[in-house]
């Protein structure tokens, strides 16, 4: 689809990276592949020289050349990374305000709202004043700072401000209710809580003031609420007396102050999806996502000083941590808290090229709407300065792939990433030196020691296995919330595979180093013992004419019973007839295999998803297992209602057996 010129290979910073291990390290990599063998071989090297490449930040610096300095030790879990280093995560992020204080920092974009600017001298500034406000408030470093906010500039200086603070950080989406908020919250008891007075979705402003004591009410431990005002009086409902505003806060005077942590001092609490119980919750340091997004931003995605960085995505989803994270290596980011559909489908990209972005991060589930809503964007507006995607979510449809070389543009690098929340940034992606291929995943990201194995232990090559990684990485988590004894964080991912961690996607690894993914391993289509991705046969469902999207599940049910219902929801104005239906067999005859025709085919008034835009397929799965409606978490759906549907759906099926 895509190949680098020699001028944007040599120029890149990926390029500059092996020239001066080269220089520094006396390690002489020719290419991708070879970079990544070294990074991997020797992890220690590795990771040393990203510390000093990018010059981290840190009043104790690591020992080089001393045994143990970079990983003292290897075992999974439990790795120690640049044990007895003191840094913070917030220092590193904002040293860009000293030597660019007037430069553009991050602009905030709304509905209707005017944007707001914030420049990187105004951005330190904000944020110093607000770690000195959660100070006096009694916030010490360990204490957990919650955060009900949208993607709004305030949220990345709240963000900031707790971590200069050395607090722990945690956020979800002012789309939760109040119950999916508690859900994960009261696990970590915040002592402070962000929300905002309102916000703009769908043309309407969304009033928050009314949520307040109910937040309060379901999280006892919060002391202090901090509202980010950003309506003017009258436009919500009144607040409370005993609030801060954020906007009278962030106006004082207030040295930045960094706290020094460990290494492996909590950054944040991210949280699994939460599909059959309450969310774990899911715990990285400082350093380890330091160093790692160093690496993601400053080397696989080319980012610097001279970049601006758009990114689809609410609050909830670890993409939005990895939205603020482009800004270690001094890219400027847009942040829009607004419906992906005002004013037509193509808002993104409209405001792509009003801000003259160059990197867009989305799911692939939004540029498959875009798609098929028939926008042109390249037909539109100016997206010259776009220069790459990064794609995620779930696998990107081939059709997609050629959508965005044909509407968005032709010399473009979409990397189509797979990683997640428990590692916060991505295993397999892409990299400025090699081309991108439909399907496919360049490859495995530097340091990330990726492979495909089968049942037994064995690496497989060309053929469907587990994905897996042999050797630790800094920004594995370093537990999970309430989970003392390690327990369920074992469980997760190193059960199947003792010291090897299982993250439970189904890949093909090729023999050029490339990674096709086929979707999660618990939710594998299994017909007759043939193991197939569901999202290998849902692609080819979606490029039938009238499908606007699909799920297909697999139940193994009792008496050795298999069920494989697809679920199909046609395109508004359509219906799914008999002609539909058999155009669907035929693609999957022709694209998939004979083998994977379903069951049944059902038309759906929508597929179930999360709120981070993750199919529901293990939860319906186990519906129609036998599980009752009472395991759905409805509190992360993106649309509990529709679940209420597959349950029905269940339910007559069981009673109809």
């Amino acid at each position: 689809m895509w190949s680098p010129s020699a001028q944007r290979t040599e120029g890149s910073r990926m390029r500059a990276f092996q020239r001066w291990v080269a220089e520094h390290r006396g390690v002489q990599t020719t290419d991708y592949r070879s970079l990544h063998e070294w990074s991997v071989t020797d992890l220690a090297g590795f990771w040393g020289a990203v510390w000093e490449y990018f010059e981290v930040l840190a009043s104790v610096q690591p020992q080089f050349g001393r045994p143990g300095a970079v990983l003292a030790d290897e075992s999974m879990p439990g790795a120690t990374w640049f044990p007895g280093t003191r840094l913070n995560y917030a220092q590193n992020m904002l040293r860009h305000a000293a030597e660019r204080p007037d430069d553009v920092a991050i602009i905030g974009e709304h509905e209707t709202l005017a944007a707001t600017t914030l420049t990187w001298g105004e951005l330190e500034g904000q944020v110093a004043a607000l770690a000195a406000q959660l100070r006096r408030l009694g916030v010490r470093p360990g204490d957990r700072v919650a955060a009900v906010l949208p993607h709004i500039p305030q949220t990345v200086v709240a963000l900031l401000a707790t971590a200069s603070v050395g607090a722990v950080w945690s956020v979800v989406n002012t789309d939760y209710g109040v119950q999916g908020v508690a859900d994960r919250f009261a696990q970590i008891e915040p002592k402070v809580l962000f929300t905002v007075d309102g916000y703009e979705f769908g043309g309407k402003i969304r009033d928050m003031t009314a949520s307040i004591g109910h937040l309060r009410q379901v999280l006892p431990t919060v002391e202090h609420v901090i509202v980010a005002d950003q309506f003017p009086a009258g436009s919500c409902g009144p607040l409370p007396d005993d609030v801060l505003r954020f906007s009278e806060i962030v106006t004082r005077t207030a040295e930045p102050d960094y706290e020094q942590v460990d290494f492996s001092h909590p950054l944040w609490v991210l949280y699994s999806s939460g599909t059959t119980g309450k969310p774990k919750g899911i715990v990285h340091s400082h350093g380890g996502v330091l160093v790692e997004v160093l690496k993601a931003n400053g080397l696989h995605y080319d980012l610097g000083p001279d970049h601006r960085a758009y990114f689809a995505v609410s609050t909830t989803w670890v993409v939005w941590n990895m939205v603020v994270d482009t800004m270690i290596v001094g890219t400027s980011i847009v942040t829009y808290d607004g419906s992906p559909t005002h004013d037509g489908p193509a808002r993104h990209f409209e405001l792509i090229s009003r801000h003259q972005a160059t990197f867009f991060g989305t799911g692939a589930a939004v540029l498959t709407m875009i798609e098929k809503s028939g926008v042109v964007p390249n037909t539109r507006y100016d997206l010259s300065r776009l220069k790459a995607m990064m794609v995620t979510g779930s696998p990107l449809p081939d059709s997609t792939w050629d959508w965005i070389y044909r509407a968005v543009g032709q010399d473009l690098r979409v990397g189509s990433d797979s990683g997640g929340t428990d590692v916060a940034t991505a295993f397999i992606g892409s990299n400025p030196l090699d081309p991108a291929y439909r399907g496919e995943l360049m490859g495995a990201c530097l340091g990330v020691a990726a492979e495909s194995w089968d049942p037994e232990g064995n690496r497989v090559f060309n053929q469907v296995g587990e994905f897996v990684v042999t050797a630790p990485m800094p920004s594995m988590p370093i537990k999970f919330w309430n989970d003392p004894d390690g327990a369920r964080y074992h469980s997760s991912y190193f059960e199947d595979f003792p010291g090897v961690w299982r993250h439970g996607d189904w890949v093909t690894e090729l023999d050029g180093g490339q990674f096709i993914i086929h979707g999660r391993s618990d939710s594998t289509i299994n017909r007759g013992g043939i193991r197939m991705g569901s999202a290998d046969i849902t692609q080819a469902v979606d490029r039938v004419d009238g499908v606007a999207a699909s799920m297909v599940i697999g139940a193994e049910l009792s008496g050795g019973d298999y069920y494989m219902p697809l679920f199909v929801v046609p395109t508004p104005g359509q219906a799914l007839d008999q002609a539909m239906k058999e155009a669907i067999t035929t693609a999957i005859r022709t694209q998939v295999s004979p083998r994977y025709v379903p069951d049944e085919i059902i038309e759906a008034p929508a597929v179930p998803k999360t709120r981070t835009g993750k199919l529901m397929e293990v939860p319906i799965k186990k519906l129609f297992q036998g599980a009752g409606p009472d395991t759905l978490n409805r509190g992360t759906a993106e649309d509990p209602t529709v679940l209420d549907w597959y349950a029905a759906q269940a339910e007559g099926f069981r009673k109809g057996r």
